[in-house]
């Protein structure tokens, strides 16, 4: 099968083309594992981070990916869940131990044994792949391949970040950042609390104009304070600053969700002043989102269905795998970029 392969971490200002095309050995599926005919692949921030080497480092050589859909070509001896011909999708989480307290609760996402689809395993830069059965998720039928790629990571994280807050109806939710996870958890909002008030702080205009098209009440910068206290804030921003902002807009009790695989350094010459009585006094509570858990997925796709959350993407061919990276590193972005490979 073909494939794009990552050898090693590189600078993609340096290196225009951190993958490599390959033949490789089309997998073999045991045990409970599916085999997938990839038909479409997202390309996802998270690759960067991988390929420049901001995320645990993968088993190298590797298959990045992990927006994946296609159908089932073949089955282990154990696998029943899914017949042939089946159209699945596969996000970040890979595969879990199955035994621990986590994976008991349904917390996958914090088992020991956690893996990730394009780094702990190939992934979908590929024309195939496999994953353990109960990792896969069926597709609804209104996507078309291509739109279903992108749900599978910004969709998930962004619902289970919305899930996290405790948000009910009738209360004001803040979003901090307004990039592709914010603005389907503003469609989420509008859709599961139809009484909530949205307020969204970007730094750039034309994000603030898109959150007040969607349906925000309000829109402004990270250093403004919002016109109402918020009962909820997700932040999904790289940054600290917007975090400490955020919290000077929370009501007692209220809590912030940080949507974000990793944050950047602060700089020696810029304090971060983290003011008690200020920001946290009053029982507020700030509560991270790490992965996320097969229960996020199958509930955010069957809501995305509902609403219907429809992407607008760019597609690319497999080879162009760097191209549409390096375009993604640039922002040269107009919705989400998806491999188109088969």
């Amino acid at each position: 099968m073909k494939a794009m392969i990552l050898h090693k971490i590189c600078d993609l200002r340096e290196n225009k083309e951190p993958l490599k095309p390959a033949d490789l050995p089309t997998p073999v599926p045991i045990n409970d594992e599916i085999l997938i005919k990839v038909s479409a692949c997202g390309v996802c921030h998270t690759e960067l981070d991988e390929i420049e080497g901001r995320t645990p480092p993968p088993q190298f050589p590797v298959v990045l990916g992990h927006q994946v859909v296609g159908k089932i070509q073949k089955a282990g001896p154990d696998a029943v869940r899914f017949d042939i011909g089946n159209r699945v999708g596969v996000a970040w989480i890979y595969s879990s131990c199955g035994k621990c307290s986590f994976c008991l609760q349904g917390n996958e996402n914090l088992c020991e044994e956690f893996k990730a689809t394009g780094r702990d395993a190939d992934g979908g830069y590929a024309e195939y792949m496999k994953v353990p059965e109960k990792f896969a998720y069926k597709i609804p039928d209104v996507y078309s391949d291509s739109q279903a790629a992108p749900l599978l990571c910004a969709g998930a994280i962004g619902y289970r970040s919305l899930r996290l807050t405790n948000l009910e109806d009738g209360q004001n939710l803040g979003l901090t950042g307004f990039g592709g996870s914010a603005h389907l958890v503003l469609m989420m909002t509008k859709h599961k609390y139809p009484n909530c008030k949205v307020f969204v702080f970007a730094r750039n205009k034309k994000e603030r104009d898109f959150a007040m098209q969607l349906g925000a009440v309000w829109a402004g910068t990270s250093e403004e304070a919002s016109p109402e206290k918020l009962d909820s804030i997700i932040d999904t921003t790289p940054v600290w600053k917007p975090i400490v902002e955020a919290l000077k807009n929370l009501k007692s009790g209220g809590r912030l969700v940080i949507n974000a695989i990793r944050k950047e350094e602060i700089d020696k010459n810029e304090l971060l002043k983290l003011d008690y009585p200020t920001h946290l006094w009053l029982e507020k509570e700030i509560k991270s989102v790490a992965n996320v858990c097969r229960r996020d997925v199958s509930d955010f796709l069957q809501l995305a269905a509902e609403i219907p959350i429809m992407p607008e993407i760019q597609e690319y061919s497999l080879e162009e795998a760097n191209k549409a990276l390096v375009e993604l590193k640039d922002k040269n972005v107009r919705g989400s970029k998806v491999l188109k490979i088969s």
